[in-house]
């Protein structure tokens, strides 16, 4: 168990992520995540992998490449991240990433912390507040994080 109390306030939400792409960003291939709207703001982020896989993305040779050798697990939490900034690519811009989707909201991604092993947790569409049992079991696999 964790022996420094949690962080008070509303400090760090949960973003639920398809297959492959969160393996991708955990690989630190991926530093970006494309959402459509912006709901988010800067601040850490629990990596969550939603309950599907996207097969079709497993075909993008980038994606492949990212998640080679890697277990996609779904269901579960697998890491933390820090939402830097986020912003969107003038149309006429050249993308900011490869990764990066036209006309989407691009949350940049730093400070990605892979965890030991996965905790089942079941996230939900947009930002979401984790419980506090679910952090308390996330931290204690990153004994040195600091909010």
């Amino acid at each position: 168990m964790s022996t420094a109390p949690l962080p008070e306030g509303d400090w760090i939400r949960g973003i639920t992520i398809r297959q492959p792409w969160t393996a991708a960003i955990l690989a630190g291939h991926k530093t970006i995540e494309n959402r459509p709207r912006p709901l988010w703001r800067p601040g850490w982020v629990l990596l969550h992998a939603g309950g599907q896989i996207d097969r079709r993305a497993l075909r993008d040779p980038l994606v492949a490449h990212a998640v080679r050798g890697r277990e996609l697990m779904t269901g579960a939490v697998l890491g933390i991240a820090r939402i830097a900034a986020l912003h969107q690519d003038l149309d006429d811009a050249t993308p900011c990433t490869p990764w990066s989707i036209p006309g989407a909201w691009h949350l940049e991604l730093t400070g990605v912390q892979e965890l030991a092993l996965p905790v089942p947790a079941t996230g939900q569409l947009g930002p979401w507040r984790p419980a506090p049992d679910l952090l308390e079991r996330v931290l204690d696999q990153l004994p040195g994080f600091r909010s």
